[in-house]
Formats: C-alpha cells, sequence, structure tokens
C-alpha cells in the first residue's frame, strides 16, 4: 500500500532570496540535521541569462533503525537524488528526490516547492509532499513502513527549524536583504558554455511554464489549501503526519463529496475519532454526512422549536465556558423526569433537541476560538446527579437513551472535551453498568466523577471551573438560569392516537411481559445467579389492582411445571412445605405498589443462588389472605402487571466499578460504599416513580 504525506503551506515571513541563501548553508553538510551525512553535485547548469539555476545531488542519509534491521538490509545509509530548479525570474525553487538505494524493493518520492506569498510578496510559502511505496524488504514491510514515516515526519518539522536557524543566524551576521535578480546582458560565450553544460532534456529555460513542473498548482491558496499558521491558530498542535491526514481528506472531500463541504475543525473531529486512520475516517465522516444530508441537520438549528413542555421540563441549557474557554453545558439529569418528558413529547422531540444542543456546541466553540484567539473545538458538560434513583432506569428511557448516544457518537465525535459528573448517588453504579459498554473509550476517558460533596474544594469543580461561573446550586455565587425540571404531570402525556408513533409504542410494550394475580396465588419469577454480587434490576408498572413486591432468596430452586421456564403465570413456585429463614429468606424489604404506580428497583446479590420476584395481591389489614382453591373460584384476575427484569453479571458490574475508579475523581468514596454493602450484606433499592 502506498503511504502519501502532504504538508501545509508553511510561511516564512523573509522574502524569497533570503529564505533561498538560508536553504543553501544546508549544503554539502548540514550539523542542524544528523542524519544528513553529506551531499556532492552530480550535475549543474545555468541559464544563458543567469535565471535558471539547476542543481542535481546524492545525498547521503543515515538509516534510524533496529540494528537487526539494518544488519539484514546490510547499508548504514541510504542515498538520494534530489534535482532542485530555481528559478530567480519567477522566484520559484522546485525539489524532486527519489531514492536510489533499494529502488526495485522501496520507492520513495518527494515534491517540495518554496514559492513567492500571494498576498505579501515579502513572505515565502513552503509546501511538501510524499510517498512512500514498499514493495518487498525480506519480510519487514510493516516495520520499515512505520520506522520510515515516524523518521520523515520528524525530519520535516526539523527541516522547518535548520531554515529558520540559518535565517537567524544569515541576519545575526549583517545579512537582513538581498536584491531581487534583474536580467543582465547575455554574452556570446556564456550562451556556448551554456549550451555544452546543459541537457536539452533536462531544462527549458524561455516557455512561459518556466520551472514549473507538475506541482504548480501548490502556489495557490484560494480556498483549498490550509497554512501551517492557520492550522495552528484555529486547529491546534498537529503533527506532520495529522496534518497531511487532515488535508488529504478535506481534499478528497472537494474531488468527490457533492454538496457543502464541512469546516476544518468538523473534518479533524472525525480523524482524531479514527486514531488519523485516513480510510477508516474517510467512511465515517461519509456515513455522517448522508445522516446529516437525510436529516436535514444542516438548517436544525433555524427550522427547531422545542415544545414549550419541554422547554419547562428539560433541565439542561448552556452557562459560561470553563476555565479553558470551553462552552460549558450544564444537565440537572436527577430533577429530570426522562420517563414523563418521553411520554409526554416522545423520543424523537427528546433526540431532535439534544441534536439542537450539539449543533449549537459547534457554533459557540467557532465563537470562543475567535473570542479567545485560540483553537476551541470541544465543550464541557456538568451533570447534576442529585436525586437521581431507580425511576431512571425506567427501560424505554435506558433505551432511548442508548440510542441517543450512538446517534452523538456517529455524528459529533469528539466535541466532549470533559464530562463532569457531580454528586453521583449510590444508584449510579448500576445506571453506569448499563451505559458504559455504548461509550466509546476516548469518551469514557473524559469522565470525572464526584459523590456526595468531593466537588467541591481543591481537586473538585474549582480545577476546571473559574469561581465566578459555579453555579449556585453547587455551592458557587454565580445565578444558574437552567431550569429545575419536575415531575411532568400525566395529564400532559400524549394519548396513543396523539404520539402517532405506533412503531415506538410496540417497542415500549414488547419490552415488558404481562402477567394477572389471583388473591391466593401470587405471579413468581425466578432469576438463577452463578456468582454473588450480579445485580438484579426490575421495572414493573401496576395496571390493576394493588400488589405487594418482594424478593426472596433460596440456595434450592423451586421445581418448574412444563411451561414457560423461569415463570408460572398462577399459584407459587416455591414449595409450600418451604419454611421460611430455613428453606428462604427474604431479602427484599416488601414494597406496597398501588395501582397505576410505576416501579424501578435493583437488588446486588451477595450469594449465588435462584432468588425469586414475587408480586402478590395486596389485603388490607385484617382480612385473611385466601388460598389457591378460593382464587379458582374467583371471578377473575383482581390484579395485573407488566414487568421486566434483567440480570447484570458480575464481571460487568465489577467492571463498571473499576471504570468508574478509573475516573480521576472523587468517585472512590462512592465505589468504596457500593463494595462494602455488597460484600457485608446484600444492597437492594426499589423506588415509585409515578
Amino acid at each position: 500500500m502506498v503511504q502519501k504525506y502532504q504538508s501545509p503551506v508553511r510561511i516564512y515571513k523573509y522574502p524569497f532570496e533570503l529564505v533561498m541563501a538560508a536553504y543553501e548553508k544546508r549544503f554539502p553538510t548540514c550539523p542542524q540535521i544528523p542524519v544528513f551525512l553529506g551531499s556532492e553535485v552530480l550535475r549543474e547548469s545555468l541559464s544563458a541569462d543567469g535565471a535558471v539555476h539547476v542543481v542535481e545531488r546524492s545525498c547521503r542519509l543515515r538509516v534510524e533503525a533496529p540494528r537487526l534491521l539494518r544488519k539484514i538490509a546490510g547499508v548504514e545509509h541510504v542515498v538520494f537524488v534530489q534535482r532542485n530548479v530555481l528559478n530567480w525570474k519567477e522566484r520559484t525553487l522546485r525539489i524532486e528526490a527519489h531514492n536510489e538505494t533499494f529502488a526495485s524493493r522501496v520507492v520513495v518520492k518527494e515534491n517540495c516547492s518554496y514559492t513567492v506569498h500571494p498576498e505579501n510578496e515579502e513572505w515565502t510559502c513552503f509546501e511538501q509532499s510524499a510517498s512512500l511505496d514498499i514493495r518487498s524488504f525480506f519480510g519487514f514491510e510493516s516495520a520499515l513502513e512505520k520506522i520510515a514515516m515516524k523518521q520523515y515526519t520528524a525530519n520535516v518539522k526539523r527541516g522547518k527549524e535548520v531554515i529558520e536557524h540559518y535565517l537567524d543566524e544569515l541576519i545575526s551576521q549583517g545579512t537582513s536583504h538581498i536584491p531581487r535578480w534583474t536580467p543582465a546582458p547575455v554574452r556570446e560565450e556564456n550562451a556556448r558554455s551554456q549550451a555544452m553544460l546543459g541537457d536539452p532534456g533536462s531544462l527549458e529555460v524561455d516557455g512561459p511554464n518556466s520551472a514549473q513542473g507538475p506541482t504548480s498548482e501548490m502556489v495557490s491558496t484560494d480556498g483549498d489549501k490550509l497554512d501551517a499558521e492557520y492550522i495552528e491558530r484555529c486547529l491546534g498542535h498537529l503533527t506532520p503526519v495529522q496534518e497531511s491526514c487532515l488535508i488529504q481528506l478535506r481534499r478528497w472531500l472537494q474531488e468527490t463529496h457533492k454538496g457543502k463541504i464541512p469546516k476544518d475543525q468538523h473534518i479533524l473531529r472525525f480523524l482524531r475519532a479514527r486514531d488519523f486512520h485516513l480510510d477508516k475516517a474517510r467512511e465515517m465522516l461519509c456515513q455522517s454526512l448522508s445522516w446529516r444530508k437525510q436529516h436535514q441537520v444542516d438548517l436544525l438549528l433555524q427550522t427547531w422549536c422545542p415544545p414549550a413542555l419541554l422547554e419547562e421540563f428539560y433541565a439542561g441549557g448552556w452557562h459560561y465556558q470553563d476555565i479553558d474557554g470551553r462552552p460549558l453545558y450544564i444537565l440537572r439529569l436527577g430533577h429530570m423526569d426522562t420517563k414523563g418528558l418521553m411520554k409526554a413529547v416522545g423520543e424523537e422531540a427528546l433526540l431532535q433537541h439534544i441534536l439542537s444542543v450539539n449543533e449549537e456546541g459547534q457554533k459557540r466553540c467557532e465563537g470562543n476560538t475567535k473570542e479567545f484567539g485560540r483553537p476551541i473545538s470541544s465543550w464541557t458538560c456538568l451533570v447534576d446527579l442529585e436525586g437521581l434513583n431507580m425511576r431512571h432506569l425506567w427501560r424505554p428511557g435506558v433505551k432511548a437513551l442508548l440510542r441517543i448516544i450512538e446517534v452523538v457518537e456517529d455524528n459529533y465525535p469528539e466535541t466532549l472535551g470533559r464530562l463532569l459528573i457531580v454528586r453521583a448517588p449510590r444508584v449510579f453504579p448500576v445506571l453506569w453498568t448499563l451505559i458504559s459498554p455504548f461509550i466509546n473509550e476516548n469518551t469514557r476517558q473524559k469522565f470525572l466523577i464526584y459523590s456526595g460533596s468531593n466537588y467541591q474544594g481543591p481537586g473538585g469543580l474549582v480545577d476546571y471551573l473559574d469561581k465566578e461561573v459555579i453555579p449556585d446550586f453547587l455551592g458557587g455565587e454565580c445565578m444558574c438560569n437552567v431550569r429545575e425540571g419536575g415531575l411532568v404531570p400525566k395529564s400532559l402525556y400524549l394519548t396513543d392516537e396523539e404520539q402517532g408513533h405506533t412503531d415506538q409504542l410496540h417497542q415500549w410494550r414488547e419490552t415488558y411481559q404481562s402477567a394477572s394475580v389471583l388473591r391466593g396465588a401470587p405471579h413468581e419469577v425466578t432469576v438463577e445467579i452463578l456468582e454473588g454480587e450480579s445485580v438484579i434490576t426490575w421495572d414493573f408498572d401496576i395496571l390493576r389492582g394493588d400488589m405487594v413486591f418482594s424478593l426472596y432468596y433460596t440456595k434450592q430452586g423451586p421445581k418448574l411445571g412444563p411451561q414457560e421456564p423461569g415463570t408460572r403465570a398462577s399459584g407459587q413456585l416455591t414449595d409450600k412445605g418451604w419454611a421460611p429463614g430455613t428453606d428462604y429468606s427474604r431479602v427484599e424489604a416488601p414494597l406496597i405498589c398501588r395501582e397505576g404506580e410505576s416501579i424501578q428497583g435493583s437488588h446486588v446479590t451477595q450469594w449465588p443462588g435462584t432468588y425469586l420476584l414475587r408480586w402478590q395481591m395486596h389485603s388490607p389489614p385484617g382480612n385473611v389472605v385466601e388460598d389457591v382453591l378460593t382464587a379458582l373460584h374467583s371471578p377473575g384476575p383482581r390484579c395485573k402487571l407488566l414487568y421486566y427484569y434483567e440480570v447484570l453479571a458480575s464481571e460487568d458490574f465489577r467492571g463498571s466499578m473499576s471504570s468508574l475508579e478509573s475516573c480521576t475523581s472523587g468517585f472512590s468514596q462512592l465505589s468504596a460504599a457500593t463494595t462494602s454493602s455488597s460484600s457485608g450484606q446484600s444492597h437492594s433499592s426499589s423506588l415509585v416513580s409515578r
């Protein structure tokens, strides 16, 4: 595979003639470039008027490679042939170079140009491109490719520094100006000597395209070029290889993409998301551009008008910037009724709103880049989890969150600079276990998580936010206009007809199983746990009647009938002869659930074995619970529910805890609390959310 390199336009703020004088100081040897062992002139010619000077050199470069590779190759240095065409009249220098050593196995080509800046004739532009084609190299093709590109990019950076070094040296010696070339009378003897020295096929001096060669388009800076100063000022520091990837991907889009070309900052995010692997970044970017076109995302900020209900109950908004100048977005997730919002405005409206937040974030980054005079390509998100509880584990809400994460990661990569999570409660590890596998590793490394009041004081928010912008609800002095959220009244929920999203409603209902509970005949579900510290989570809605929910543990599983494994719609799974406290024990306190309520909960198991989720009809005090025989004579089911349960494997739960602990934050206290509660006694919680 051919590896290509393309540099941005680098600008020397010195006249062309002075830069050429500095360039000539590199020959025949250059102590500032240790790998350059020396050079000798092979051929040289000068045009009759002295305007065009052609020099062909043989250059020796030391091989910086492992000793074993050098021994196998049998060389300590390689030879390159360099051909320079200096046109004083046009004020251009064109350089072509190729390797002679191992030319049958490896092909290296390089083209460079020095030209006058199109907008300032006292400045000089430099640009270079190269290609590397390793056909065969004793089985070390991959290693050689990495070594060659690493060495080449290092020399690119060093080459610019060397020119600047010699420019400073010339100026310090009193040479700060060199007159431009002017035509001189052509003598007859000079013309004859030129005819003898010149190579008829090597140079045309009088034509209108004198010394232009195949790289004449490099002079243009009409919008299809990137100069190094612009990159440093607007995009940030990039290595030569990263600059090359950006330029190549940008050029490819200009040549092939039908439609609006994204901004350089946007292209760069996709390259960073794929570690500057050009093909992978191109594929990801093309898919995103198609998605943007399909959903008309470029017009979103002009067309999206959030429903009034969303503006009232969505607890998120922009709030100044962080200490590095990144726009700051605050999300009070713990105060937000995600289930109520989804039932009141629908999942699509929530997605559209979050996409508009991301579009606004990119716009704010551009504004801050101009305001602060340095590249700002990402924003900071501050998430307050005070109030987060089991209601946020409502399964359709979790699934919607995962979908939103997927859309944002696919289309807005590398836009999140830092995520500060404060006041994380004990239930957070369960939610983290559910969502963390869907978050890119690069994104997870930007998370900083604090429990309790650990965000206060040194090491907390003051390390990332100026004291003047820390919100008042976190102990700061700044009044924050982000809404507090709150519960969405059920009266505002959309009806099935109003939602119009039949597929969405169908998916919600498919998530749950339905069950009927008779008097004296509870509904039970068995859950087999193979390893302690697994997490059982549940989510159910009481559709009719009042019930009591309990969780039990037994070492021996109940004998199931021929019906669906793990559950039985009527009757008890536990043997009637079993004695409480001996054969089985209650590990979750009974919870009375009223009609219309939605319950979410979790339990961190202490032992392996069988756990039973039980729903039974609630009997008011003083009533005697009827047995199964009585229930059979009842006119029909008295209670009905929809339920969902899931087991988070111990390995996944511990892994998520480890990933949380790896966040350099104050999460350690929360981690210790969760771990101790699961090892000393089972940790469980259940919440009535609606």
